[in-house]
């Protein structure tokens, strides 16, 4: 599949802005200040994005909405820019820090225009561009077209039009019936609705087609009414669009948090942990039973992508380890194995795939490949998961949905935690995952087995 966004945009921006902010604050201040000063300045800056969406570009955007974004971040970076030499009890030349404050505002400001503008130049040319479908064919719907004709500098490529009454026109392409095989075929991105001319029943299996196939849904709806706390409305001129499913991790500011403390926890795991560990391991696993000291398995990763998963191999080697999960008192687990699935130990090579990129120490579970195929079939929303990355741990396991899946409840309620998860997340929330699923780890989990 077509990636969603381009990941590039939020990160360039962001590292030359960190690059203007610190060369103008080198350039006049030198040694002036340590370290703790560069570490502060680059710290609020990020905080300041965090709280002003500094860094969350829309297509939609204005030129009027690129400075009001700047106006924004530069009043609550200033003021706690100040704030910290007046707690420090700092003595500063306010005229100073007023002119460096004033040259990298300019610095960026002008960087920001010329970004934007070539960043719309570039969606004008056809880069970074996104397919669309309409569903309808009343006054809303054509006027959301005629716009997104207007702008190609927005990167929308709009495919055509589904409505169930045949319309005579060259970009018609069928009845919403058969709209789901055209948008699998074609990789469409996003799907724009009218709500005036859909069913409840064709709203409902948009709903379960966007949901299961990752696809972008949105609404033009008839009112102001919102219907659920987590749609997102989008203005485009005076159009309202609403967004089925708004998610914390669409933030490019929470998405660079998140990963830094994967990156960093994950690197104190593996040189103060799995440094001695892993040889510890070796040994006793090797004196029980031939085979390696990792088990590898493929499972599903962001967006369905497959990697391969590691764990500190807990069974005899069989024929069945792809295709059958852990059950309990399965002959198949080791003494030594039973010890670390119990204790969670024989996930700890994980943080592998956490440094790597693939997993985060907090996310829904990967599952088998052969279970994946499986309950995406019966479990409604259950490609929702694939949104964000795989975790170590979750919100679904330390809430009492871990190990064997008895039942398909089970899976329907770990998807339903899992969502909950990906809807609210926080970092707050990552930590006290992570603290209950070591205090589940030390008083022993009945499901670990």
């Amino acid at each position: 599949m077509k990636k969603r966004y381009s990941k590039y945009i939020a990160p360039i921006a962001l590292f030359v802005n960190l690059l203007i902010v610190n060369s103008v604050l080198f350039l006049f201040f030198e040694n002036s200040f340590g370290g703790e000063y560069y570490l502060v300045v680059n710290s609020v800056w990020l905080a300041s994005a965090y709280f002003t969406n500094f860094y969350k570009f829309k297509r939609h955007s204005r030129v009027l909405d690129v400075y009001k974004h700047i106006f924004l971040q530069f009043l609550l970076f200033s003021i706690a820019y100040f704030a910290y030499f007046t707690l420090t009890s700092k003595e500063i030349l306010v005229e100073s820090h007023l002119r460096v404050l004033l040259l990298i505002l300019l610095a960026i400001a002008t960087f920001r225009s010329f970004y934007f503008a070539a960043l719309q130049k570039y969606r004008a040319l056809g880069g970074n561009y996104r397919k669309v479908v309409l569903m309808g064919n009343g006054v809303n719907i054509m006027n959301f077209s005629y716009f997104l004709g207007k702008h190609p500098e927005m990167g929308y490529q709009v495919m055509g039009f589904f409505n169930d009454t045949e319309l005579p026109m060259k970009n018609y392409l069928g009845k919403i019936e058969s709209s789901f095989s055209y948008m699998l075929k074609n990789d469409v991105d996003e799907i724009i609705c009218s709500i005036n001319d859909l069913s409840k029943d064709q709203i409902e299996k948009l709903i379960h087609f966007a949901d299961n196939n990752l696809r972008v849904l949105k609404f033009l709806p008839d009112s102001d009414k919102i219907y659920t706390t987590k749609m997102e409305v989008e203005y485009f001129d005076c159009i309202p669009v609403l967004s089925l499913r708004k998610i914390p991790f669409d933030n490019p500011v929470n998405q660079l948090f998140k990963r830094s403390f994967d990156v960093l926890f994950s690197m104190f795991i593996i040189v103060f942990v799995l440094s001695w560990l892993t040889p510890l391991l070796f040994v006793l696993i090797k004196l029980e039973s031939k085979g390696p000291l990792f088990f590898k398995q493929q499972r599903h990763g962001l967006k369905g992508n497959q990697f391969i998963c590691y764990k500190f191999r807990s069974m005899f080697v069989n024929d069945t380890s792809e295709a059958e999960p852990a059950t309990k008192s399965d002959c198949r687990v080791t003494t030594i194995g039973k010890f670390l699935r119990k204790t969670s130990i024989d996930e700890l090579p994980q943080f592998i795939n956490v440094l790597k990129g693939e997993m985060s120490i907090v996310g829904p579970r990967p599952h088998m490949l052969s279970q994946t195929e499986k309950y995406a079939k019966i479990v409604d929303k259950f490609m929702v998961r694939h949104m964000v990355k795989p975790g170590i741990t979750g919100l679904a396991q330390t809430s009492g949905y871990r190990g064997e899946i008895e039942k398909n409840a089970d899976m329907s309620n770990r998807v339903r935690f899992d969502i909950f998860y990906i809807e609210n997340w926080s970092f707050l929330l990552d930590l006290k995952i992570m603290a209950k699923t070591v205090y589940n780890a030390l008083r022993g989990d009945i499901k670990a087995y």
